[in-house]
């Protein structure tokens, strides 16, 4: 299923919440990228030895909080307002830590830089839905 009609699909649920469809598309969409980004430095980081075991620990990390973070979206049944934000906002403060130490290596590693601007993106859209979500 395409992105499109997997999001024309979640409109026509019964959400329980009122939610901006285009906006929760371009977060779903940045989580994807920044997970598969974080993942690549993630392997990236592991072939060039211990020296880049944080950055490798912490592009992990964001990998699987986003694909999370995604997966709850893309089940609007079971959307829980308290709990969507909560996740969000991990998503955002491990996007934003990934981010920064990624950029400590961006100059010598193109998975590195890459992967910083793939969490800023993510860490921005989740940003916009979290402040969707509280207006």
């Amino acid at each position: 299923m395409d992105t499109m009609a997997m999001m024309k699909t979640m409109s026509t649920s019964d959400m329980p919440v009122s939610m901006d469809m285009d906006l929760m598309q371009d977060t779903m969409m940045a989580m994807n990228a920044a997970s598969m980004a974080a993942t690549m430095c993630s392997a990236s980081d592991m072939r060039m030895g211990a020296e880049m075991a944080t950055c490798a620990a912490m592009c992990s990390n964001t990998a699987m909080l986003a694909d999370t973070g995604m997966r709850m979206m893309m089940r609007p049944m079971g959307m829980d307002m308290p709990s969507m934000q909560a996740m969000l906002t991990a998503v955002t403060t491990m996007g934003t830590a990934c981010a920064a130490e990624c950029r400590k290596h961006a100059d010598m590693d193109e998975a590195c830089r890459y992967c910083a601007m793939a969490c800023d993106d993510m860490v921005a859209k989740c940003e916009a839905m979290l402040a969707s979500m509280t207006a």
